[in-house]
């Protein structure tokens, strides 16, 4: 069904859901690919290199946060392939979903930012929203 399958991961308890989902998604078509995709937030990058200031520890905790996804992957013998986008999460993600014809964009209701916590997060939303394939929005 689905061949193209976009993930969008940030560590959180959401995406790591979604990652269970898109997981399942995926073991439907032998011929499915996961492209895990990490949007590497600017205006987040700014503070963590106030807070750390070696950026390779930095990246190192990118990794550390999408590792568990990967293990997922592997261990359910799917083809997947790690993508880090830079930019806003949003505009990011609906950008490589449109580009590369992606058929179904998997992204938790709510990531890392907990003051969005009230309502739909304003990635998944606009996603969702400008997303030329369909979205699944796990919570």
């Amino acid at each position: 069904m689905y061949h193209k399958i976009l993930l969008a991961a940030d560590g959180s308890e959401h995406a790591n859901r979604a990652a269970e989902h898109a997981m399942e998604l995926a073991k439907m078509n032998v011929n499915s690919q996961v492209d895990i995709v990490y949007v590497v937030d600017h205006d987040k990058v700014k503070s963590d290199v106030l807070a750390n200031w070696n950026s390779a520890d930095m990246s190192d905790k990118r990794k550390v946060q999408i590792k568990k996804i990967e293990r997922m992957a592997k261990a359910a013998n799917i083809k997947y392939e790690i993508v880090f986008l830079h930019g806003e999460p949003g505009p990011q993600i609906v950008s490589h979903a449109n580009d590369n014809k992606f058929d179904v964009v998997v992204i938790g209701s709510r990531g890392l930012n907990g003051l969005q916590e009230f309502v739909l997060g304003s990635v998944s939303h606009k996603v969702a929203k400008r997303a030329n394939c369909p979205v699944m929005i796990v919570k």
